[in-house]
């Protein structure tokens, strides 16, 4: 059987620093039914895993959050044959044990977003896919121990608050969001949880946390400069971590790619429509999101 890629979602600063990891690297234009991903898609192989990394944002992170098509993010790396998706993101923490510099492997998600293409199947029918469990629990898993192996710090499990964007918290959202039993609030998770189940993709994320949200006051007074540069460190701290757990998840010997997933079945029971009445045309177009 042809090796699938192990897709990697993240941002210009992991895919500059894996870039460097990469053997044997191409870059692969592609286009899809929801138009073109954010950018160019890095081929290659790390150890002995075939990947395909996506830069969210765009070069140069021109993309703001609302402005990521995820829809063709996720379509892009399923017609690459990804199977598995291991992605990443900045977040601020809502917890006081969850400190700037740390990383979170996510179990849950509260999508406050509104402005994003959050399926594929509109027009296409009633497909409703189940979300209690929505990233893949063996991924999360491969994650975590990778973690402890190599001495990363990484809290196992947190629910992650998705908010639209691109202006963060006010105070009282923020308490809010905590009071949900919100444990990071960022801006790029969804609908990328949602699409990524409705292709079958098992999915992992690493929250990388840059800062406290805004519910917890600053000790002290420090001028904005001071703070930026805190949160830059803070993010670039998580970001080597990442790229380290990441690098060590596909040079070891962890089954990434498992076709007996419950994810890659989250479409068996989903489509309600009956058959007769689906487009042919929607049909042929939306077929890689079956294989």
């Amino acid at each position: 059987m042809e090796e699938k890629p192990v897709g990697i979602i993240g941002g210009t600063g992991l895919g500059d620093a894996l870039a460097e990891q990469i053997a044997e690297a191409e870059l692969r234009d592609i286009e899809t039914p929801f138009g073109r991903p954010s950018d160019s898609i890095l081929v290659g192989k790390v150890g002995q895993n075939k990947i395909a990394f996506l830069n969210r944002h765009g070069k140069g992170h021109k993309l703001s959050p609302s402005e990521v098509p995820f829809a063709a993010n996720i379509f892009a790396l399923k017609q690459l044959g990804v199977h598995t998706v291991i992605s990443s993101g900045a977040v601020g923490s809502l917890r006081e044990e969850i400190k700037p510099g740390d990383l979170v492997i996510v179990d849950q998600f509260i999508d406050k977003t509104f402005r994003r293409q959050s399926s594929f199947f509109s027009g296409f029918g009633a497909v409703h896919c189940e979300m209690t469990e929505p990233v893949c629990e063996r991924a999360g898993a491969v994650l975590l121990e990778t973690a402890e192996r190599i001495d990363v710090k990484a809290h196992r499990g947190g629910t992650y608050v998705c908010m639209e964007g691109p202006q963060f918290s006010t105070r009282s959202e923020s308490l809010m969001h905590r009071g949900w039993g919100g444990d990071l609030i960022g801006m790029t998770a969804m609908p990328e949880v949602k699409l990524a189940r409705e292709a079958q993709i098992c999915y992992g994320l690493i929250a990388l946390v840059s800062d406290y949200d805004c519910w917890r006051k600053q000790k002290g007074k420090k001028n904005k400069q001071t703070l930026l540069k805190e949160i830059i460190e803070n993010l670039q701290t998580a970001t080597n971590n990442c790229l380290k757990l990441i690098k060590a998840v596909l040079e070891g010997a962890s089954e990434l790619v498992c076709e007996e997933c419950r994810c890659r079945k989250s479409l068996d029971l989903a489509v309600w429509t009956a058959d007769s009445e689906i487009n042919s045309a929607d049909k042929e177009k939306l077929k890689v999101l079956f294989e």
